[in-house]
């Protein structure tokens, strides 16, 4: 359905309006925003994810904090360097399986299937396992191939040898994809809480009795393989209390007949998505290759704590992509059009909120947490906050264009911001330092804002031949 009548298929969008036209009262308004089944609870659903994202977000800076502060600069360089080569490895070959499992399981024939949907999860699951595996190998081979070129010794290649077995075993796409297509939106909020809380826990004991790097990468392992498996037995049980049979008892015979365009699907938003995490991790590589080990240190703790914002984009986007997906596939594109919009806007809007409370209080906070001998971090979280503002501004646009079918163009976007990085980036770095990579980030992050916006929103509104916003006003 299009047109005018498009916007009355997802009601609970509307602001009340008066017989004029006008807003009704706030009190009216309020009353509206408490009989909404679609609004509230996806917003109850983001508060989870945020409160539950943010808490980690928390123990995470203060693990760091303690890591940073046991270690000292040139250890803590060291262990960020580790870290960083294991998630490059991974994200160059894990496929981001959630999206085209939660893209096909939209699909009418495949919703109202259980077994067919059981199909299809383990064909997600096979895909992750594969990659995992591929990319422990490739975090192995990394780091003797690289450790010349970013200042690491032979004496640190066990270490990455250690890290690569929670790399092998950090299976997410599939149960991903069964707790946020089951609502789910609180066990994902928190259950990373406790793998973190462990984290936190042992890196205390490593302060007291003031351990080594080796401990600090024993530890950081054990958390993350406690977090896979967990993770994955809640998507099982979530599978489960949906009453879909446990994908481990399904048939691995004609997957890709049975899902003809799933592989091609997943190629492309593993593509677009290994492009940006590619930036998001090969940038302290190029700072440590261009300004030593101490300076990747100082640039890994300022990521760090920039990653507690760019996570509302993310969780956001976590929320909403499997409405966006249903709305688009239902023709209810008014309503789409506005979810995206009022997103967008909220987002950017936090995003400057962040960005100038930091202004006013990091380079103290820095200080406080890490110690004085961290205080060049504050420049480049500062740089890094506004890329992180332009990519929260934009997570829900490339939502949106997956919802869209156009994956290829979110492709297309993501190779040409990535060759914009790496050319800003490769200039910035031995004029200007360590914030040369955030410069790259700024130009990477300002062109995907501004090619997804364009191309969303000219796609929404070519979907609707007659345009009627009127009972949703801006």
């Amino acid at each position: 359905m299009v047109g005018p009548q498009a916007s009355t298929q997802c009601p609970n969008w509307n602001l009340a309006m008066n017989a004029t036209g006008n807003p009704h009262t706030f009190a009216a308004m309020r009353r509206n925003w408490a009989k909404s089944e679609v609004l509230r609870p996806r917003l109850y659903s983001i508060a989870h994810l945020l409160s539950g994202s943010g808490a980690n977000a928390v123990i995470m800076a203060v693990s760091t904090m303690i890591a940073a502060r046991t270690l000292g600069p040139q250890a803590y360089g060291i262990l960020a360097l580790v870290l960083t080569i294991g998630r490059l490895s991974e994200r160059l070959l894990r496929f981001e399986s959630w999206q085209p499992l939660i893209k096909f399981a939209a699909e009418p024939d495949v919703e109202r299937d259980p077994a067919r949907m059981s199909e299809l999860m383990l064909y997600g699951l096979l895909l992750d396992i594969g990659s995992a595996l591929l990319s422990a190998g490739l975090t192995i081979v990394a780091g003797y191939v690289l450790a010349p070129v970013i200042h690491l010794s032979a004496s640190d290649m066990p270490l990455v040898a250690i890290y690569a077995v929670a790399i092998a075993l950090n299976i997410r796409g599939m149960p991903t994809a069964a707790l946020r297509l089951n609502g789910q939106f609180r066990t994902l909020a928190y259950v990373q809480l406790l793998a973190s809380l462990m984290r936190l826990g042992f890196a205390t004991i490593a302060l007291v009795l003031g351990l080594d790097l080796l401990a600090f990468v024993i530890i950081w392992t054990l958390a993350q393989v406690i977090d896979s498996t967990l993770f994955l037995v809640l998507g099982l049980r979530s599978l489960k209390q949906t009453d879909i049979p446990s994908p481990l008892r399904a048939s691995v015979r004609g997957l890709g007949t049975k899902f003809p365009g799933f592989m091609g699907f997943a190629w492309s938003t593993n593509v677009s998505s290994t492009l940006r995490t590619l930036t998001q991790e090969a940038d302290t590589l190029l700072v440590s290759a261009f300004a030593g080990s101490n300076a990747a240190g100082f640039y890994h703790i300022a990521k760090r704590i920039a990653k507690v914002a760019q996570q509302v984009g993310s969780m956001v986007q976590a929320v909403l992509y499997p409405d966006m997906a249903k709305m688009w596939a239902r023709a209810q594109f008014a309503a789409f059009r506005k979810m995206v919009g009022r997103v967008q806007l909220a987002l950017a809007s936090v995003g400057v909120i962040i960005l100038g409370t930091v202004w006013v209080f990091g380079d103290l906070l820095i200080k406080f947490a890490f110690g004085n001998d961290f205080a060049d971090a504050y420049p480049l979280l500062m740089t890094q906050l506004i890329a992180v503002v332009l990519i929260m501004h934009s997570a829900p646009s490339r939502s949106a264009l997956l919802a869209m079918h156009k994956p290829g163009f979110v492709l297309i976007t993501a190779i040409i911001s990535t060759i914009l990085f790496f050319a800003v980036t490769l200039l910035s770095l031995p004029r200007f330092g360590a914030i040369g990579a955030n410069y790259g980030h700024i130009a990477f992050a300002g062109f995907t804002a501004i090619a997804m916006d364009i191309a969303w929103w000219r796609g929404s509104r070519a979907a609707i031949p007659v345009p009627n916003d009127a009972a949703l006003p801006g």
